[in-house]
């Protein structure tokens, strides 16, 4: 795993043309960027095809990259709007073909239209009290919610001893209960979201 500064400078590098740190960037990230996806989909050839137009279109906008924040965070969250974009479109075909097939046996499609949207009002409440953390503590919420990195990956990969890793876990989670609590419209949407 890079580090920051590693990183930093292959960025820039990048940024000036050089395809030697294009292909180092890319080395650096295509085994997690794909782990991930897979997670996501559990279908090879969709996490392969995501992974690369994640990293396409990160490298066609590497003009616009905020150094600072980690290039992975930036490219995992391209990549899981690419996911969630694939998701949709699928899930409209699947719920069509879904209706034509109905059977007593299988769930209604009614109910499977309640847990999706039980779904997306739950990744907005997340999304709302995710952002109200700080940058550092967003990476971290991130990078260990939704994509299973351990405390020790976490602290290798920011440079931060682990006890700071586990504060910050503790503080950003503590602080998301409160942003909710404190918003009744999200408290509402949670708990409808969780029952």
């Amino acid at each position: 795993m890079l580090s920051k500064a590693e990183e930093d400078r292959l960025i820039r590098r990048a940024q000036r043309g050089d395809g030697e740190a294009v292909e180092a960037l890319i080395r650096a990230h295509q085994s997690a960027l794909y782990g991930y996806i897979l997670r996501l989909c559990h279908r090879p050839e969709v996490a392969e095809d995501i992974a690369q137009e994640a990293f396409v279109r990160v490298l066609r906008h590497l003009d616009r990259f905020d150094p600072r924040f980690r290039f992975s965070t930036w490219l995992f969250t391209i990549a899981r709007r690419l996911w969630v974009n694939h998701s949709q479109k699928a899930s409209a075909t699947a719920d069509s073909d879904a209706a034509e097939s109905w059977t007593a046996e299988e769930p209604r499609p009614e109910e499977l239209l309640v847990a999706v949207e039980r779904k997306a009002r739950l990744r907005r409440v997340l999304d709302v009290a995710v952002s109200c953390l700080s940058p550092i503590q967003q990476e971290i919420v991130t990078l260990f919610h939704q994509h299973a990195w351990t405390v020790e990956a976490l602290s290798s990969h920011l440079s931060i001893p682990e006890g700071t890793i586990k504060s910050h876990l503790h503080r950003a989670r503590k602080q998301m209960r409160q942003v909710i609590a404190d918003d009744a419209q999200l408290a509402r949407d949670a708990e409808e979201a969780l029952r």
